[in-house]
């Protein structure tokens, strides 16, 4: 299985998109390549941070941020087209990385757009790799749409969660496609190890914080005005897995894994140690799977 090219499907799914993270890592530690991504909403992100070469730098914070420090990261703007501007997110996640532009990328990288006005898909492969990935993130009433070439983006996901599309013409020898709307599955954590990564210690967790208190202080409104917005993002999700499977039967990729939509919450991203962990346990299944399959 050394050196065995792959093309790369990142879905949307929220905090879920998180698993990208251990499925990523796992693939390359048994010796595939990624040479291209196409991601939607968190897969643009977590695909995008992996293509800029920042993927540990990534996970090492992600890792470590808590609720607070999530709500001192939302830019509240009480707009009517959006609860969260989502500049902060943007600027912390510049100042982490670093922005690169998308053709200056190792690896062939997309991220997935909606233009409302249009109904259609935006697929960004030039330009601001951060303009992109802000662009596909905007999930409806949450972020604030963004203004791209005359038209407003919204998040991809409301017409394509997992866009294989992308990867068609790609030279690679599989594409593996990352679905975060699998089916509930009750034992979901059961077999999970935390293996992988020790937990952060006080010192870097104190770093972590006093990083995003330099940059921003909290708004304390914003976490008692989630709630209002719960009904919605799970009316959004189950429209994603619906969406999903009918894209994957349209357009099936290569191989598939599945991360079951109770890994957890759409915005839970504290809960990042145990949804890193299971993305390392479904790449791990996934290979076993599929070893005389390469």
């Amino acid at each position: 299985m050394n050196d065995k090219t792959i093309s790369l499907v990142l879905g949307s799914g929220g905090a879920r998109g998180l698993a990208h993270i251990g499925i990523i890592n796992e693939l390359t530690s048994q010796g595939y390549k990624i040479e291209s991504i196409s991601g939607c909403s968190i897969g643009a992100l977590i695909g995008g941070v992996y293509a800029a070469g920042k993927l540990p730098e990534f996970e090492e914070w992600v890792r470590a941020i808590d609720k607070t420090d999530i709500v001192s990261l939302l830019d509240l703007t009480w707009r009517p087209d959006g609860l969260v501007k989502g500049d902060k997110i943007i600027s912390t996640l510049t100042e982490l990385v670093g922005d690169q532009t998308i053709e200056s990328l190792p690896i062939s990288f997309t991220a997935i757009a909606a233009d409302i006005d249009e109904e259609k898909e935006v697929w960004i492969n030039s330009g601001s790799l951060f303009d992109a990935i802000r662009a596909s993130i905007s999930l409806p009433l949450f972020f604030s749409p963004v203004e791209y070439d005359g038209s407003f983006l919204v998040d991809g996901g409301i017409l394509n969660p997992v866009p294989i599309a992308p990867t068609f013409h790609d030279k690679t020898e599989h594409t593996i496609a990352v679905n975060l709307g699998a089916p509930v599955d009750p034992n979901l954590y059961s077999a999970v190890s935390q293996h992988h990564h020790e937990n952060p210690n006080p010192d870097f967790r104190d770093k972590v914080r006093h990083f995003v208190e330099k940059l921003y202080k909290g708004e304390s409104a914003l976490e008692r005005s989630l709630s209002m917005y719960d009904v919605a993002n799970q009316a959004f999700d189950s429209m994603q897995g619906s969406i999903a499977r009918q894209k994957l039967a349209a357009y099936p990729p290569d191989f598939l894994i599945e991360v079951p939509r109770n890994a957890c919450g759409i915005l839970e991203f504290h809960k990042a140690e145990r949804v890193i962990e299971l993305g390392y346990a479904k790449a791990r299944e996934f290979l076993q799977q599929n070893q005389h399959k390469f």
